[in-house]
């Protein structure tokens, strides 16, 4: 169950209009690589060790293959792929690698994963 709580926020194109509430989820913990292992050896015939150390060397080679342009294609998880923010220039001939102000992963998770967000319960905390 996701626990959600109450938060007031003001409109941020009509700064004198009342502030609203609105429902936000919050995470009750985190789940690292270790007991992602520990999870998964516990589902399996493989020791904890070995599912740790395959977890390790895929989330490399994820970094290797978006740092390579790609798109990193999980299935059944869902799809990496490197995004960026630039600065706007009035013509083509302006833009240059200059412009990034930065880089970020979009995540855009597979069929399975979204449809389990039609089934989440949710509480207020």
């Amino acid at each position: 169950m996701v626990k959600v709580k109450s938060i007031e926020r003001p409109n941020p194109q009509d700064r004198v209009a009342a502030n609203k509430f609105y429902a936000q989820a919050i995470a009750t913990g985190t789940t690292d690589l270790e007991r992602l292992a520990y999870l998964v050896s516990n589902q399996s015939t493989v020791r904890e060790a070995d599912c740790y150390a395959v977890l390790l060397s895929l989330l490399h080679n994820v970094a290797d293959e978006l740092a390579q342009g790609k798109i990193v294609k999980l299935d059944k998880l869902g799809s990496f792929q490197i995004g960026i923010s630039s600065e706007g220039v009035a013509t083509k001939e302006e833009l240059s690698i200059n412009a990034i102000k930065k880089a970020h992963i979009n995540f855009r998770p597979d069929k399975r994963l979204r449809s389990m967000l039609s089934n989440v319960d949710f509480t207020f905390n």
